[in-house]
């Protein structure tokens, strides 16, 4: 593969996905912050040296950075790019402010906003990231429409967790855990992450609703992340023949939409949660090295699969984008959301002991928790880039050129 191959295929849309995430989860802080009133130094896409800014009438610093990889918005008060506030004397930096803008000017630092106003603006940000979500899935549902097949079984494969379960060609599903199938997908969605856990399984066999506790089997297979990964099988497949295309229309769509941002929710806090408590690897967490083999794989299938349908690649390759940036979005908004200083749900944590205690929490502890948030979060990363380099391999490429 050569040079534009490479940027096009795994760069190009590995910087088009993270940015519009990031982009749209801190125009969530930075909207949310304007309406109340909040002073903004600089909304920034990109990192690193601008190659453009300019102000705005309120004063706003807009740049590009130049090294494309998200973007951040900075609140006067704020010690950098990480929206770490200030974290000295509370009265001193007032009285600092007063002096050098008047009185009444700490007004508009976010350190001196109701608790209220702070908590919506930290808020906003994984807010906007599940708003995204909604809409791309909305849009995606109403401009390509969706597969959807029957939920008859038409064929049990010999030896699976379906077998041996008693389930027979010819029955139809109708619910796993109580939850109602609309089609095949929506099965495979559900049970590809449940690898060893029971499932109770509701289906009919002509006029009788049966059911039957069936545990999803462990299975390998490639990853579009790169190496293998395990997934749960039933041994369950529907016929083609059965399939179709729905399309939906505008409300629908968005109603599509929502349902379908709230099931990827559900899904990633299940399957995070059996990361935690040991009974997924912890291997299965990715970096950015993986989500750009990742989102370059994806653009190659979609590439390929217009080649042999005679479609436009451009609306093969819009179509797997949308779903991508959707999918990861979800994932940007959970991950801000956990209590770890630095990120969004440290703040929040930080609010809750104010709110309890009726003071913020002193100035040691809140710097103290930042430092060991950010070494977390630079461990996490290093975990999982060590992760993704190990699945691609290239551990053992370096290895091998010095044995």
């Amino acid at each position: 593969m050569n040079l534009l191959q490479t940027v096009f295929v795994y760069i190009a849309p590995f910087v088009l996905v993270i940015t519009v995430i990031v982009v749209a989860h801190e125009m969530g802080h930075f909207l949310t912050a304007r309406a109340f009133g909040v002073a903004v130094d600089r909304f920034s896409i990109g990192f690193g040296r601008p190659i453009l800014s300019w102000r705005d009438r309120g004063g706003v610093e807009w740049r590009i950075g130049w090294l494309p990889l998200g973007g951040y918005v900075r609140f006067s008060g704020d010690e950098n790019a990480a929206s770490i506030p200030v974290t000295g004397d509370l009265a001193a930096l007032r009285q600092g402010i007063v002096e050098r803008e008047g009185a009444g000017a700490e007004r508009r630092y976010i350190l001196f906003k109701p608790l209220w106003q702070r908590t919506l603006v930290v808020l906003a940000g994984p807010a906007a990231n599940f708003l995204l979500a909604v809409v791309l899935f909305a849009v995606f549902f109403g401009v390509f429409g969706e597969p959807q097949s029957s939920t008859r079984v038409d064929q049990v494969i010999p030896g699976s967790a379906a077998d041996a379960a008693g389930l027979r060609a010819g029955d139809t599903l109708v619910s796993l855990d109580g939850r109602g199938l609309r089609d095949f997908q929506d099965l495979q969605s559900y049970v590809q992450y449940r690898a060893g856990v029971p499932i109770r399984l509701a289906f009919r066999r002509g006029d009788d609703l049966l059911a039957a506790t069936v545990t999803p089997q462990a299975i390998s297979e490639p990853s579009p992340f790169g190496g293998a990964q395990t997934i749960g099988r039933l041994g369950l497949a529907a016929s083609a023949a059965n399939t179709h295309l729905r399309r939906f229309g505008p409300l629908e769509a968005v109603v599509e939409g929502v349902r379908k941002t709230a099931q990827v929710t559900g899904t990633t806090i299940f399957y995070l949660g059996r990361i935690v408590t040991g009974q997924v690897s912890a291997a299965q967490l990715h970096s950015a090295v993986g989500i750009a083999k990742l989102s370059g794989a994806m653009t190659s299938q979609a590439v390929a699969g217009a080649a042999q349908t005679r479609t436009s690649p451009v609306f093969a390759v819009a179509s797997i984008l949308l779903q991508l940036t959707a999918l990861m979005s979800v994932s940007v908004g959970l991950l801000n959301l956990a209590p770890v200083p630095t990120l969004d749900g440290g703040h929040l944590l930080f609010y809750a002991y104010e709110w309890v205690a009726r003071a913020p929490p002193r100035p040691s502890v809140m710097a103290a928790g930042y430092r060991l948030g950010l070494a977390l979060l630079v461990g996490l990363m290093l975990f999982a880039t060590w992760n993704d380099l190990q699945r691609l391999r290239v551990i053992h490429l370096f290895g091998s050129l010095f044995s």
